[in-house]
């Protein structure tokens, strides 16, 4: 039902979530783009979804819809949302529970290349890039600067 509210090509979607409320539940949609998401974007697929949804089971349906984009503290969960923020830093928890921080250098089919930054007597060292695959990876949040 989702895919087909999308107004391109470019959105996708990242996550639905359902409350557990039984009254009135809260259906929670979030979208990502190739190029990011706009307010317009969030609407138009709001307002799909919301047709959609009466169409089905009618107008006496009581719930809350939420279409919105991830916010800057939400981890990337999909190769696409990766491939938007290659240049950009990034913090990988491994499942090993390592952490690499670094910059995104390129996504693959398997994982991506990363520039990992360490400290060093005080200073930071870039090494060498380096693959990570999927598989390996448990969370990566994008590191937000306020520089």
């Amino acid at each position: 039902m989702i895919p087909s509210c999308l107004p391109s090509d470019d959105l996708f979607v990242v996550k639905v979530q359902v409350s557990d409320n039984p009254a009135k539940p809260k259906v929670t949609v979030i979208l990502d783009g190739d190029n990011g998401v706009g307010i317009d974007e969030c609407a138009l697929v709001s307002r799909r979804l919301a047709n959609r949804i009466e169409t089905a089971y009618g107008d006496e349906i009581s719930y809350i819809l939420e279409v919105t984009s991830p916010g800057a503290d939400q981890p990337l969960t999909s190769d696409r949302q990766y491939k938007r923020h290659i240049g950009r830093k990034l913090k990988l928890v491994l499942k090993d529970g390592s952490e690499k921080t670094g910059t995104l250098e390129e996504v693959t089919a398997d994982g991506i290349k990363i520039t990992e930054e360490i400290k060093e007597k005080s200073k930071k060292v870039t090494l060498a890039p380096a693959e990570v695959n999927f598989t390996d990876i448990a969370k990566t949040n994008i590191v937000i600067s306020f520089k």
